[in-house]
């Protein structure tokens, strides 16, 4: 056998499950991570990282092994995997996603599932092109944004924790982030997040993170790739594709022009897979565009007509209009719609439709409705790109390159960057309206387009078609056919260099072509126009529209631009010129103003050199007027900002070039000075706020005049002082806001002159600057109105200065100016604007340097503690300065060396701390800057050292100030920690702060014990407070780390570890410090200590336990015992369980150390044993509570429920024992238990007396606390419970209570107005119980079996009640539903030992028959059955179970004689129904009952039935004859004589009188109870015919017939037996009370299980209980009576539904139809009595079975004879005297005189005589004695 190798240590992730097949093998589940050690051929053996303990072997096959890196943290190595990061995060993710999407999908929660699904989905896919490592840069960086994006998003939505990322998506660390950073991280992550969800559920960002990039950045472009282009065109073409606004009908960018051959391939195969543009310049406003459609218009290059073939013939090379092709971008230009340069779009073509439909008219036809473009069109794929071109080409290198075409907007960019020169014209031919003169047909006019110079010689490629194509140096249109007035719409650019410009013009030739090639060489040009593109005033042409003059005339000289030149060129030149030229024009160079003719362009100039502004272009070209200089710059605030912006470098080199060239005089300083202030003022402004990097580059990059500094710094001065002085100074505003650019200038200025001539006049440069500052310091300390504003504005834009000023100027002495700058204000003015300056100052780099902060930090520190210190309510805004301002000197001293930040710290911490504690001990916690305040405070703690600390306690010069600081300090930490001010989801921040509240508690409570401690200096406040607090800090929610998932245990557990054990040993130290002082903390600090020592730590628990024995000790030291100790734990320990804490080893913990810590102290060990005891009995209760509250089975709570309240009464609490009884109460209302709601109310009254004193606040209830005296209360539960009864149809209870409380208002409170409605309420109620269908519950025993089981059920029977109608099937199976796993038992014998020690489940259930209790109040009285009924299945005990068994030999034709009855009976601990609807079983017995007395038990039951329905017949002429009819048919038709047949077969025989003398008498009762039978049964037909309805007379005739054979086959054997007259309906009153004190055997009833008096509801089992029998049982001893019989197990069966009748009418009751004849007839079979015992399923007997199986049959096919299933629990008088009763009635002879009498004396005789059990003493059990037997012994 292979031996195992050790191996490297592996890590390996499962990538199959495998189950393995036990010891030594491992199971595993995809995704479990190993740890592997060792190998062996095909095996690994190591163990599962998630739970170390889990060690085994696995399969090689199954693993994949991982690269990982091990890192040692707080001395536990960990393994990390070698991935990166975001790899490492989004596995995790998975895992915690995993968990909770399975949850998800168990609590049936589907939306949220398949969200969840969705997202796990993506991530996997992106974790996958993550770690293939083949992305691009940009798709990668993209890719990363968009995981951490989907990762946090999810996280929010699963409200799992928030994770907060650097700017490059990377986690941060806690401990390499300062507290402020951290803040802030959380705050921006919580926004984007925010943002996130919105624009999830509009739906119209899915993809955030580029939409988010693209928001924010000004330059967009838009790469398109031509795939291909599929169009059956036969000549070459031209397809030219551009943006195009459909709103304003306008193309808005340069047309890419691709050149498609006539093959279907590009004209230059080299360009086959790379047609690409990019589209650039596009910036924010054209993103906000309403619609954006990318589109093509497609020129063909050939013949006039395309059917034209290609002979030499026909013309070529025409540009005839062909189709478009249009393609909706919106939602990929804004960043709705996802793009991907792989995906391709389909752009369909649109032909024209006749060869003269102008392309520009069909692409606005097109874009409103597209038609079917037969599979043509162009392929493209688009991608919106961020940034101009440099940065697409650097972002996206693999998309844009240098050989990719870039296509221009018309027009400049948001942003014109310095370095971009451009000089392009665009002009676009519009339309023209061109006169046929003298031909036949309108004109195919071609116009021919060339730039030439004044001589009219054409420049060479200076016209450019479209981008990607070459320059040309003549444009031809589209030649449309025959059109009057073309419309071309055709833009090309002109390019010419800038020195070009002012001597070129645009020429412009018309020509007619023709289709034949012969004409069209004769064709000459039939006229021109000109435009020149510069004014005579050296501006550039206007943009727009121009209506050129059509000239005519000879061809020739329109080439000459000497003849034509001279013409006015536009007609508004024209105009202007006057008439004079157009009269005399036929003579000047032979060409004329055709005034038929016109044509119209528009031109858009797109130049960084040519302006159309002629003020600036004066300011320009200043040298070329200096007369004009002062005038222009005076102009140049009244220029278009547009313009001044688009020549901004120019503009400022003009400037600056007049201040350098007039150096030595001051002429035109002020005036240069309020030029840049304007410049500076507009780029300001927020339209052109994106030419501030256009300034900065400027400035930088091509500013050179090195002695402008002295100039503007003199000016700058000027205004200062002017200002100061109060005077006007109008600019002095716009001044100020310019100050950070006029610096900027100043400084560039200064280094280039330093550079230049070596660092000289340095001083003076210095003196200059502190000059100016002093100007501005005195600005400040001015009085005047004026000065105010100036004032503001200096503070706001003062710190911009700094970080230029300081590359030229001492950064200390700059400080001590800043100091100056803010001292001279005075102390309450401007202190908002102050605060705001000073942040600025902080987030400058000068506040970085020590030097400069030892100067500022005292002033700023001051400023910030008096505005904090204000009493009146700040503003919210002043707040949020101050804060923020703190918040960012701590940021920066949190980047500082330690060493060069101490000073300032401590000068923080001995100003602020307190003032920001106090201050946030005022916040409310809703205040939005809450939060705010505490990360200042915490950033404050986390940054001061053990000797800040120190010092800070110093620097309180009493005790008692430094007593206050540290309480206001716990009571703070306290509030905060109970109420946190961060979302729940912050979970860094959150343990950051504990982590430094944590150590500031212990660093207070060195304090404590150095200066509080001493018993002269004791605080028992102090010292309370800061128990109070630490145990508060161990109990918060983030730190219960076993509540959270792995990964976050894990996360939390390797950054922080378990601070709980921290600070609970430190909780342990202190109290024993406290020495005597113990005692003032009991039973105080009882509650506290028990919630520290539940947390769920081994070793917390171990340490902190021992706390209670010293506790109890000093209480017993001080006392004599620990009550008060004791009484603190139980109500305490109730309430925390109950929360959720504690378990069983808390408990065995618990027991084992407090008996530990007795043994050194004999006297203690009883009682603390004792209470040991009581508080593990308590546990065990209160855990058994807990585990079933969340049970969805009410029963297991209400039984816990149960438990406790006994344990609260048995401890003598009733305040708990109260609190619980209405736990169960609210139960009990859940399940509408009304009955068991009221007994469990009545409980509470018991402690409360008839009586007006104050109610005892631990007898109150919080549901009844108006009531203030006992009377009250009493009184309002009465009515509570009186309702309840009234629901639970249990009004004969109720009636008791209302007595009580009549009897109250009638002679204590005298209150008849109530006492009347409390009669009317009885009456109600008497009168339900006569009138109203009570159905009587059946009862269930169950039995639960095995150690599976709680201990509350383990191994223990119970009898359960039964709701209205519930069958044993039903209830078993929601018994069974609570006890999944639990196995039925399907016998009803109780099971061995083997059963009840298993380890599993197994439940009994089988329905019993209550035993009726004896009522001496109904002795000898008669009673309707309607009051009976009720005492039948209430407050009863006694429960039986019966079943036969076999004895003897069986005789297969009679089983009878050998059917024994086995009865088991039940007592229950109270009597049902009480508090619960089952109780438990306290005592069994079992007894057997022979077949004789099983047989007289029939008969007699039978009997009393016929009685019973004679009576309910008699007494009610409204009852429906069925029951009446099935019941007498079914004993007199001969069909049905099996049952005493057989009964005389097997009893009345020689030979079982001979072997059986001594049951004579029971032979003899068996032989009366026949002979009985015969005259009811004659009494029940006589009634039947009176009733019956003619349809069943024949029915009742044969019934008649067959009773008349009956009775003399009866008589002739038994006697004839004569009952009273029945004709007196009062006489035959029901009293089947008095009829029902009988030993009776259900068994033999089960077939007559109808009650036709009160009906039952309809019965599933006759599983009928009885009482034992009264006469000891030969075969059984008085010692084995209680014993269990182990006969053969008897299977369960169901019995047959059976309908019953009464005379309770029901409001939606119909009167039972008459039965037919033929129905009757089908009644006549051959059926037997039996009872229905076997729980089996009924089976139809076959005819030659057993008996007892016919009789089976019959108890379910025979619903004729209906019984009472009643027994009484009373002894019974000897068989002997009841058989003698029964044998030998006695009726006195009478006279005939007075019959009613007689009559009443026969039936009250008959009846007596009827009575079998002994009567019973009279007697009235009191009210409150019978509730108690009925309820639990509390």
């Amino acid at each position: 056998m292979a031996r195992w190798h050790k191996t490297d240590k592996k890590t390996g992730v499962a990538i199959y499950n495998f189950k393995g097949t036990g010891i030594p093998q491992l199971p595993l589940q995809i995704g479990d991570v190993v740890c592997i050690f060792e190998s062996c051929e095909d095996w690994y053996k190591g163990y599962l990282v998630r739970h170390k303990g889990s060690e085994g072997i696995f399969p090689k096959s199954f693993i994949h092994i991982k690269e990982v890196t091990a890192e040692k943290k707080r001395h536990t190595e960990n393994t990390i995997p070698a991935e990166i990061p975001l790899v490492q995060e989004v596995t995790t993710t998975l895992w915690e996603w995993g968990s909770i999407w399975k949850q998800l999908y168990v609590t049936n929660k589907s939306e949220r599932f398949q969200q969840v699904q969705s997202m796990m989905y993506d991530l996997m896919e992106w974790r996958s092109q993550l770690l293939s490592g083949t992305l691009p840069k940009d798709e990668l960086k993209e890719l990363k944004q968009k995981v951490t994006s989907k990762i946090d998003y999810g996280n929010k939505i699963l409200e799992l924790d928030l994770i907060v990322r650097d700017e490059d998506g990377n986690i941060l660390d806690p401990d390499k982030t300062s507290v402020i950073s951290l803040f802030h991280a959380h705050e921006e992550a919580t926004n984007k997040i925010a943002e996130r969800i919105k624009e999830e559920m509009s739906k119209d960002q899915p993809d955030y993170a580029s939409y988010s990039r693209m928001s924010s950045s000004p330059t967009h472009s838009l790469y398109v790739f031509v795939r291909n282009f599929v169009c059956r065109i036969g000549e070459d073409a031209e397809l030219f594709m551009s943006l195009y606004d459909p709103q304003k009908l306008q193309i808005i960018s340069e047309n890419y022009l691709v050149r498609w051959g006539s093959k279907g391939f590009p004209k230059e195969i080299d360009m086959l897979n790379n047609l690409k543009v990019v589209f650039t310049d596009l910036g924010n406003k054209d993103l906000s565009r309403d619609k954006i459609y990318l589109v093509c218009q497609i020129v063909r290059v050939g013949t006039m007509e395309l059917k034209e073939s290609n002979s030499k013939k026909y013309t070529q090379g025409l540009r005839r209009p062909f189709g478009v092709a249009v393609m909706d971008i919106t939602d990929i230009i804004k960043g709705k719609a996802e793009c991907d340069e792989e995906k391709q779009h389909f752009i369909p073509f649109q032909a024209v439709m006749a060869e003269n439909d102008f392309l520009h008219g069909l692409l606005n036809k097109v874009t409103v409705s597209k038609g079917d473009s037969g599979g043509q069109g162009l392929w493209v794929t688009v991608k919106m790109l961020v940034g101009d071109v440099i940065q697409t080409r650097k972002d996206y290198p693999h998309l844009v390159d240098r050989t990719t075409v870039v296509a221009r907007k018309l027009g400049f960019p948001e942003i014109i960057m310095p370095g971009d020169i451009r000089n392009d014209i665009y002009i676009t031919l519009l339309y023209g309206d061109f006169d046929k003169y003298n031909k036949t047909s309108q004109r195919n006019v071609e116009v021919i387009m060339c730039v030439c110079d004044e001589e009219g010689k054409v420049m060479p490629n200076a016209v450019c078609l479209g981008a990607g194509d070459k320059p040309v140096s003549e444009y031809r249109s589209v030649l449309y056919y025959q059109v009057k007035q073309p419309r071309w719409m055709e833009t090309l650019k002109v390019a010419v260099p800038i020195e070009d410009m002012q001597r070129i013009h645009l020429r412009f030739m018309f020509r007619h072509r023709s289709s034949q090639e012969s004409k069209d060489k004769g064709e000459k040009n039939f006229a021109m126009a000109y435009i020149r593109l510069m004014k005579e005033d050296g501006t550039t042409l206007q943009d727009g529209l121009h209506d050129l003059l059509v000239l005519k005339g000879d061809s020739k000289k329109m080439e000459d631009a000497s003849a034509y030149l001279t013409l006015p060129s536009t007609r508004q030149h024209l105009e202007n010129k006057g008439a004079t030229i157009v009269r005399n024009s036929s003579i000047i160079g032979g060409l004329s103003v055709s005034s038929r003719d016109a044509f119209y362009i528009s031109t858009l100039v797109c130049s960084t050199k040519l302006t159309q502004n002629v003020g600036l272009l004066g300011l320009l070209k200043w040298r070329m007027k200096p007369e004009l200089l002062q005038e222009n710059l005076e102009k140049l605030k009244i220029v278009d900002g547009e313009e001044v912006v688009k020549f901004l470098q120019d503009t400022l080199d003009a400037l600056f070039n007049i201040m350098m060239e007039h150096s030595h005089s001051n002429e035109y300083d002020i005036l240069v000075f309020d030029a840049l202030i304007y410049i500076i003022g507009l780029i300001a402004d927020r339209k052109f706020q994106h030419f501030n990097t256009v300034l900065e580059a400027y400035i930088q990059q091509h500013f050179s005049a090195t002695l402008a500094y002295k100039k503007l710094m003199t000016v700058l001065k000027t205004y200062l002082d002017t200002s100061s002085r109060g005077e006007q100074c109008e600019p002095i505003l716009r001044t100020l806001k310019a100050l950070e650019y006029v610096f900027k200038f100043i400084v560039r200025s200064r280094t280039l002159f330093s550079q230049l001539y070596e660092g000289k006049e340095q001083i003076e440069f210095e003196e200059s600057m502190r000059r100016l500052f002093e100007s501005i310091n005195n600005l400040m300390k001015s009085q005047h109105k004026t000065a105010i504003l100036l004032q503001v504005a200096a503070l706001k834009y003062i710190p911009s200065v700094l970080h230029d000023v300081e590359m030229v100027f001492d950064a200390k002495l700059l400080s001590q100016l800043l100091y100056e700058f803010y001292t001279c204000i005075p102390p309450v003015k401007l202190q908002k604007q102050k605060v705001q300056s000073m942040k600025e100052i902080v987030r400058s780099n000068l506040f970085k340097k020590q030097e400069c902060r030892d100067i500022l930090l005292p002033v700023i520190t001051k400023e910030l503690k008096e505005l904090l210190e204000q009493k009146d309510d700040q503003q919210v805004q002043e707040k949020k300065y101050c804060v923020e301002l703190l918040n960012s000197i701590l940021e920066v001293l949190s980047c500082q060396d330690p060493a060069s930040t101490y000073h300032h710290i401590q000068e923080i911490m001995v100003q602020l701390l307190r003032i920001v504690n106090r201050t946030v001990i005022t916040m409310g916690r809703n205040d939005p800057l809450i939060s705010h305040f505490v990360a200042c405070m915490t950033a404050i703690l986390n940054q001061m050292n053990n000797q800040h600390y120190s010092v800070y306690i110093e620097t309180f010069q009493t005790s008692t100030e430094l007593v206050d600081f540290l309480m206001e300090t716990f009571i703070m930490f306290k509030d905060l920690i109970g109420k946190n001010v961060y979302p729940s989801d912050w979970m860094a921040m959150s343990m950051v702060q504990n982590r430094v509240f944590l150590r500031a508690i212990n660093k207070f409570a060195e304090t404590m014990n150095q200066k509080f401690l001493e018993h002269m200096n004791f605080e028992v406040q102090l010292w309370n407070n800061y128990f109070h607090l630490a145990v508060a800090f161990i109990t918060q929610d983030s730190l219960q780390l076993e509540n959270f998932s792995l990964a976050k245990y894990n996360k939390i557990q390797n950054k922080y570890g378990d601070m709980r054990r921290l600070i609970g040993f430190a909780i342990r130290d202190m109290w024993y410090k406290l020495g005597q002082n113990k005692i003032c903390f009991i039973p105080g600090m009882v509650g506290p200590i028990l919630e520290m020592t539940l947390i769920p730590e081994v070793e917390l628990r171990k340490a902190t336990i021992p706390i209670f024995f010293d506790m109890m000790l000093c209480e017993h030291q001080r006392t004599g015992d620990f009550r008060k100790f004791e009484n603190e734990i139980i109500l305490k320990l109730d309430h925390e369980v109950e929360g959720g804490r504690g378990d069983e080893h808390y408990m065995q913990l618990f027991e084992s150390i407090l008996k530990e810590c007795v043994s050194q102290y004999p006297n203690l060990s009883m009682p603390v044993e004792n209470f040991v005891s009581l508080v593990k009995g308590l546990l065990e209760k209160l855990l058994d509570y807990r585990t079933v509250m969340n049970d969805e089975s009410k029963d297991n709570r209400m039984s816990c429920t149960v438990n406790l309240l006994n344990f609260y009464k048995r401890i003598n609490r009733e305040e708990m024992y109260i609190r619980y009884l209405y736990k169960l109460r609210d139960l009990h209302l859940d399940c509408e238990n009304y009955t068991e709601a009221a007994y469990t109310l009545l409980l509470h009254t018991w402690l409360l007396k008839w009586s007006d004193e104050q109610c005892a606040p631990q007898v109150m209830s919080t549901e009844f606390q108006c009531s203030q005296t006992y009377r009250s209360l009493k009184e309002n539960l009465y009515e509570k419970i009186i309702e309840y009864f009234d629901k639970g149809k249990m009004w004969e209870e109720a009636i008791s209570l209302c007595k009580e409380l009549a009897e109250q208002y009638e002679k204590e409170v005298f209150d008849y107005e109530l006492l009347s409605q409390n009669l009317i309420q009885q009456a109600k109620f008497y009168e339900n119980i006569m009138k109203i269908l009570r159905p009587k519950p059946d009862y269930f025993a169950v039995g639960y079996y095995g150690q599976g089981f709680p201990t509350f059920l383990r191994n223990k029977v119970f009898i359960y009640r039964g709701k209205e109608y519930e069958r044993r099937e039903d209830f078993q199976a929601q018994l069974m539903s609570q006890f999944p796993s639990a196995e039925k038992m399907n016998t009803t014998s109780a099971p061995g030992e083997d059963v009840k020690n298993s380890p599993g489940q197994y439940i009994q259930c089988f329905t019993v028959q209550p035993v009726l209790e004896e009522q001496p109040k109904f002795k000898n009285k008669a009673v309707p059955d309607q009051i009976i009924n009720f005492y039948k299945s209430n407050n009863v005990q006694r429960f039986h179970y019966s079943r036969p068994v076999r004895k003897g030999s069986v005789d297969p034709e009679n089983e009878f004689a050998s059917m024994w009855i086995e009865r088991t009976s039940f007592v229950t601990a109270y009597k049902l129904p009480g508090i619960l609807r089952w109780f438990e079983v306290v005592s069994m017995s079992q007894t057997t009952i022979s077949p004789l007395e099983n047989a007289i038990e029939t008969m007699s039951l039978t009997n009393e039935k016929i009685l019973m329905m004679i009576n309910q017949y008699q007494s009610d002429d409204n009852l429906p004859i069925n029951p009446l009819s099935m019941l007498l048919n079914g004993i007199v038709d001969p069909a049905v004589m099996g049952g005493f047949a057989k009964y005389e077969k097997a009893f009345f025989t020689e030979e079982y009188i001979r072997d059986h003398p001594e049951d004579q008498e029971k032979l003899n009762r068996l032989k009366d109870l026949i002979a009985w039978q015969i005259p009811f049964l004659g009494a029940g037909i006589k009634i039947h015919e009176r009733r019956v309805s003619e349809n069943l007379r024949p029915f009742h005739d044969r019934m008649e017939e067959c009773f008349k054979h009956l009775k003399v086959k009866v008589e002739k054997q038994y006697g004839a037996r004569e009952l009273p007259d029945f004709d007196d309906k009062r006489v035959g009153r029901p009293r089947s009370m008095l009829r029902s004190y009988r030993q009776l055997s259900v068994i033999s009833l089960s077939s007559m299980n109808s009650d036709c008096s009160t009906p039952n509801k309809i019965t599933s089992e006759s599983f009928d209980l009885e009482v034992v029998l009264p006469k000891p049982v030969k075969a059984e001893s008085e010692e084995t009576a209680l014993q269990i019989n182990p006969h053969p197990e008897v299977k369960m069966r169901r019995s047959k539904k059976r309908t019953k009748r009464s005379s309770v009418v029901f409001a939606d009751e119909r009167t039972a139809p008459d039965i037919s004849l033929s129905d009757m007839k089908s009644l006549s079979r051959k059926c037997e009595f039996m009872s229905d015992t076997n729980l089996s399923e009924h089976v139809v007997a076959p005819q030659k079975t057993s008996v007892l199986k016919q009789m089976s049959s019959v108890s379910r096919s025979m619903p004729t004879i209906a019984g009472e299933m009643l027994t009484v629990s009373s002894e019974c008088c000897t068989p002997d005297v009841a058989s003698h009763r029964l044998s030998h009635p006695v009726f006195p002879s009478t006279s005939d005189g007075d019959k009613k009498t007689i009559k009443k004396k026969k039936v009250n005789q008959l009846l007596r005589t009827m009575r079998i059990s002994k009567v019973l003493e009279d007697g009235k059990q009191p009210l409150e004695h019978h509730f108690k037997s009925s309820s639990t012994d509390l």
